[in-house]
């Protein structure tokens, strides 16, 4: 057994295998403050609502939250900001500790290989994400798993390009921030990550209309297309807008990191884009003719979407654990075969 674990900004997401299944379990990742009665707390727990009480509040986390924000008129509050954990909000801790261990569960046995997503430090922010990673880490290992960061677009990488020889460009569109990550025979050459994504979409278009942040995301997440059909003026005109520019500046961005790391010429590499962001209707196409515009110094075999594109990372992990947990086998294996023999 091992599990990888996708640690986003608007979805927590764990892998695991079930024989030939791979088992995926999610919670949104946010939570709504509600007054706390005996009367509410308890048909709270009767309708398994996922919950914590503090003083005289009730925490509503996870899936729940944005349905109890939007019957009481409230927003949901974040625990995660820009693709780490937040600094302004001080339940940030709390919430996402209640969160993990809903999504993960108790390890199936001690020091039990977990790898977790982490993103790369942002180039265009002074966002540390160090602090982050060692949180999560330590909530993770005092849970009793033996956990492993492991880049995010790396992650994808590992998810989507195996039969490639895990060689290409890997994009995670998230909701906090960008990933991406060139690969070469499963070594990185280049990753990095930016501080836009999702949420930035949501926020700028939520600003253009005078609509609340929740509501643009309700919208975004129901059917919208990227089809540039839409009556500028509304928020799915907007959000066609924002999206447009989000992928501008990702691919600007990549051109910019690859003349710098100085990456070899006449690479034919595909390109594969991911996360929840990358999910309406019409993005791989207008992902696909921006990037076929720009000048990338390296040829591009292909540009796919990843099938199931909230669940990459995660299966991402769950590779990366699994391939750590059979070479920790395979030396055991030969320790034990090595060890001199006793009478």
């Amino acid at each position: 057994m091992a599990k990888g674990l996708d640690v986003g900004t608007m979805n927590i997401l764990s892998a695991q295998q079930d024989g030939t299944d791979t088992v995926f379990v999610q919670q949104r990742n946010s939570f709504v403050e509600i007054e706390y009665s005996d009367m509410a707390e308890q048909m709270l727990s009767r309708s398994e609502v996922l919950h914590i009480r503090k003083d005289d509040k009730v925490y509503v986390v996870g899936d729940d939250a944005l349905n109890f924000a939007n019957i009481f008129n409230k927003e949901t509050r974040r625990p995660m900001k820009h693709g780490i954990l937040s600094n302004d909000e001080q339940s940030a801790i709390p919430m996402m500790k209640l969160i993990i261990e809903q999504v993960v569960g108790e390890p199936a046995y001690p020091d039990e290989k977990l790898y977790f997503s982490t993103p790369a430090d942002p180039i265009d922010s002074e966002l540390s994400t160090l602090y982050h990673q060692k949180t999560i880490e330590s909530f993770l290992d005092d849970m009793g798993y033996d956990a492993e960061p492991i880049n995010e677009g790396m992650s994808v990488i590992y998810s989507e390009l195996a039969d490639n020889n895990f060689t290409g460009l890997g994009i995670s569109f998230g909701a906090g921030m960008t990933n991406v990550c060139l690969a070469y025979y499963a070594v990185p050459v280049m990753k990095f990550s930016v501080a836009r994504g999702g949420d930035w979409v949501d926020e700028q278009a939520a600003r253009a209309t005078g609509t609340p942040v929740d509501k643009v995301t309700s919208i975004k997440e129901d059917d919208f297309e990227l089809d540039f059909t839409t009556d500028v003026g509304g928020v799915e005109g907007a959000l066609s807008i924002y999206y447009e520019n989000l992928l501008d500046y990702v691919i600007e961005n990549i051109v910019q990191e690859v003349d710098e790391e100085d990456v070899e010429e006449g690479l034919d590499i595909p390109v594969v884009v991911t996360g929840g962001t990358s999910s309406p209707d019409g993005f791989e196409a207008l992902f696909r003719d921006h990037l076929e515009e720009a000048n990338i110094p390296f040829s591009i075999s292909g540009v796919s979407h990843a099938n199931e594109p909230l669940y990459s990372v995660a299966r991402g992990g769950l590779v990366a654990a699994r391939s750590d947990e059979d070479v920790d086998h395979e030396e055991e294996a030969d320790e034990a075969e090595a060890a001199p023999a006793t009478e």
